[in-house]
């Protein structure tokens, strides 16, 4: 029988680095299938603009077991976050009308899913930590890296294959026909799924009043409470890459002045449609100090912000800027029709495209009828039934790149609204 060399010194240090490749594609394939990365990418590679945000009607939570007990806790849990998530408000789960609701979550369930997943310790103590969690058979992954024939390193066996925790989920996906009547008949505004994103840039200041700007690899905490707030309520949330052309249009003194036209010019490449800038000084004492300031439509609002817990300190300004998008473009459900539009479109090669326009529009929560009023070419023109007034719906309509408006032509007050389709 032959005899195998034994691999160089080279050799070697090739397939480490190989596996060490390996290992980094691994981690980054899993990134990619997080929500707040997706978001990055649909960032770096199109204009950000409205988001359409799906999943509003269902929800996760953890539980004990699969008894009926823990399950209708675990309904009323997951109703309490969709209609939060269906409205944009907290306020709104005081009304009786909810409070109705949530005691009978179980008349509001379609479909529940149960599943488990693999939770993997965030601190040396064992501690574990939910935001680490991957599914079962990644995990195992992990812990078969070492197959390149190589010795394993000890340390490195340790880091890749940690003591691992089991936790219990129900996924309930709840009927989006009960929850919207549920609120018509209270006259409780519904928050369409199509949503204005929020860029948020940030800038900090220690004890020593030394600056930065907010980036992933210092602030993760920040970032990642922001990111599960946004999850939770469905709102698109942006974070500047801070590249050097961020770098170069506004540094932290800028962000920390709230150098309002600075912002603006730097937040223009994002396309986002409203820019939150925070400042947030950490004190000696133990106190978290700092201005937040809140760009949209034109307008621009500034608040104080105060508190001794940073995810005090954070979610205040995200309850506030979600509850003004949420009033600002609130539908109410099965509301009379309150005015008509002609919604004129050029574009329109072939039936294809027809459809889609159709589609499309139909699926506006504003509009409550579409009948074709006319045909001409390429141009197309429907006349829309409206729960709510013109200007309304061409805002959001603006949250969109399917419709580009043709400037010359609108005439919001007049009833027409002048498109071209560009999908």
């Amino acid at each position: 029988m032959p005899v195998r060399d034994l691999p160089s010194e080279t050799e070697i240090e090739n397939l480490k680095y190989t596996r060490q490749m390996n290992v980094l594609l691994t981690v980054m394939l899993r990134a990619v299938l997080t929500r707040s990365v997706i978001l990055a990418v649909l960032l770096l590679f199109s204009s950000a603009h409205g988001l359409p945000v799906a999943g509003i009607y269902s929800e996760r939570v953890p539980v004990a077991n699969e008894s009926d007990a823990e399950r209708s806790q675990a309904f009323k849990k997951a109703l309490q976050i969709v209609l939060v998530r269906a409205t944009g408000e907290q306020r709104y789960l005081s009304h009786p009308a909810v409070l109705e609701a949530l005691e009978n979550a179980q008349s509001y369930v379609e479909a529940i899913r149960y599943f488990s997943e693999i939770v993997i310790p965030t601190s040396s103590s064992g501690e574990t930590g939910p935001q680490q969690s991957l599914p079962e058979a990644e995990v195992q992954l992990s812990a078969d890296e070492n197959s390149d024939g190589l010795m394993p390193d000890p340390d490195r066996q340790e880091q890749v294959a940690p003591t691992t925790a089991e936790q219990r989920f129900i996924e309930v996906e709840f009927s989006s026909v009960l929850i919207e009547r549920m609120l018509a008949d209270a006259q409780i505004p519904l928050w369409d799924s199509n949503r204005p994103s929020v860029l948020i840039w940030m800038a900090l200041q220690d004890e020593s009043g030394s600056r930065s700007l907010m980036t992933s690899d210092i602030n993760n905490d920040i970032i990642e409470y922001i990111q599960d707030f946004a999850d939770a309520r469905g709102l698109p949330v942006l974070f500047p890459v801070l590249d050097f052309e961020d770098r170069r249009n506004l540094s932290e003194d800028l962000v920390w002045r709230l150098d309002e036209q600075a912002i603006r010019t730097a937040s223009l490449r994002y396309g986002a449609d409203s820019i939150l800038t925070g400042r947030l000084h950490f004190t000696s004492s133990g106190e978290l100090v700092g201005l937040w300031q809140f760009q949209f439509q034109g307008d621009t609002e500034i608040f104080d912000g105060f508190s001794t817990d940073l995810e005090d300190y954070l979610n205040a300004p995200l309850e506030r800027i979600t509850a003004r998008l949420a009033q600002y473009f609130a539908i109410l459900p099965g509301a009379d029709l309150a005015a008509s539009v002609i919604l004129r479109v050029d574009g329109i090669s072939d039936l294809q495209d027809y459809s889609a326009l159709v589609a499309y529009v139909g699926g506006l929560g504003l509009v409550d009828s579409v009948a074709t009023s006319q045909v001409a070419g390429e141009r197309l023109e429907l006349r829309l039934g409206l729960v709510g007034d013109p200007q309304q719906l061409y805002e959001l309509i603006a949250l969109d790149r399917d419709l580009l408006p043709i400037e010359s032509s609108m005439g919001v007050s007049s009833g027409l609204l002048h498109y071209r389709w560009t999908r």
